[in-house]
């Protein structure tokens, strides 16, 4: 009888353990299904709201028009990514699925003016129109070379503005930390050194800047001055950080260079003069910087002004100067990154623009009394 009754205990506690086991399992089903359940809804609002939002205009109250080309020949995946590039639209892939969605077609190549505020059926119906942009009203030339005073004055005489206020706008502390906050990674704490003289020196790039305004505002100016800086940099992000050279550093030695530059100088043989220089601790002596020192503009510096105190006389301070002495094109960039493998430590200029080079100070001056006839 006990061994029976034993047997069936045994029984009755292997059936609870498995009635047990089951409500285990159905409760980690359950709570595996519900986890699926909610993950699944999550991603599937998560990506309601990212699409619903990237349907909508990028910024509804920024009627500002930008030119936007579209090649011949363009798809619409290109047109996509084209559109997303200038900002106009939020997200390229949301884009061509819609026009797909609508069954949309016939888009035409050439010039558009689109804006942050258009519509998705907006910007498909202008690309389809086949509408272009209304010709330039007046077009601004930024040479190479040229100092904020002079870009203020261009800038200045093209849209019928104040020079002096122009200029006084481009040293704004207010204005150019709001242009800080449009281009962080480009206009850094660097700009803010306390020897620097205008902070945005160097920084509004060099270029022929269109509008179909009359009278476009320095701000509009300004911002695609340094956009155009920021997107020629963006090519050199790699060389830069292999170099460890900051945006600073690098526009302020293609400054450097592009100052020293001729139509015909080979810029990476001043560009390796100067690093020479550097790395066995002689002063650059580079007259451009005088004169940015003085605030003059001259054919020639004479030997009183070397000796003027300032931060960015190179001829009494060692290394460079505290920031950009004036806007540099891509070729000074390009030999501010890439200096010519050389041993020489000087260099001149005769008035035909021809360069010659030189490893000692003796051989230089040898070259002086042939090819320069104006002493200082």
């Amino acid at each position: 009888m006990d061994e029976k009754h034993s047997k069936k205990e045994i029984m009755m506690e292997k059936l609870v353990e498995r009635q047990d086991e089951a409500k285990t399992v159905r409760k980690i089903v359950m709570i595996t299904a519900i986890s699926i359940f909610v993950l699944i809804l999550v991603v599937g609002i998560g990506l309601f709201f990212y699409i619903n939002s990237a349907l909508k205009p990028v910024d509804p109250d920024n009627k500002t028009v930008k030119q936007v080309e579209i090649p011949i020949g363009s798809g619409t995946s290109t047109i996509s990514q084209i559109l997303e590039d200038h900002e106009i639209i939020k997200n390229a892939r949301v884009f061509k699925y819609y026009i797909k969605f609508k069954n949309e077609s016939d888009f035409q190549a050439g010039n558009y003016e689109l804006s942050q505020s258009m519509t998705f059926d907006e910007i498909i119906k202008t690309i389809q129109s086949g509408k272009l942009v209304h010709e330039a009203k007046i077009k601004i030339l930024i040479p190479e070379g040229k100092q904020l005073e002079e870009i203020a004055k261009i800038i200045a005489d093209k849209t019928n503005q104040d020079e002096k206020f122009v200029f006084n706008e481009l040293n704004n502390k207010e204005f150019i930390k709001k242009m800080q906050a449009k281009f962080p990674e480009l206009l850094t704490a660097d700009i803010w050194g306390k020897d620097i003289k205008y902070p945005l020196e160097g920084y509004l790039y060099p270029a022929t800047y269109e509008y179909t305004e009359e009278k476009p505002s320095v701000e509009t100016i300004v911002t695609d001055m340094i956009k155009k800086t920021e997107s020629v940099l963006v090519k050199y992000h790699d060389q830069m950080q292999v170099k460890k050279m900051s945006t600073h550093k690098l526009l302020t030695m293609a400054s450097l260079i592009e100052e020293e530059a001729t139509s015909q100088t080979d810029r990476s043989k001043i560009s390796s003069v100067f690093y020479n220089r550097m790395k066995v601790g002689m002063p650059l002596q580079t007259d451009p910087t005088v004169l940015y020192a003085k605030g003059e503009h001259k054919d020639r510096v004479l030997l009183k002004d070397l000796k003027i105190e300032d931060p960015y006389n190179t001829y009494v301070n060692k290394g460079l100067t505290p920031g950009p002495i004036a806007n540099a094109g891509e070729t000074s960039i390009q030999a501010a990154l890439e200096p010519a493998n050389t041993d020489y430590l000087y260099f001149l200029a005769n008035k035909n623009g021809d360069v010659f080079y030189a490893k000692t100070f003796e051989e230089h001056k040898k070259l002086k009394a042939e090819h320069i006839t104006d002493k200082k």
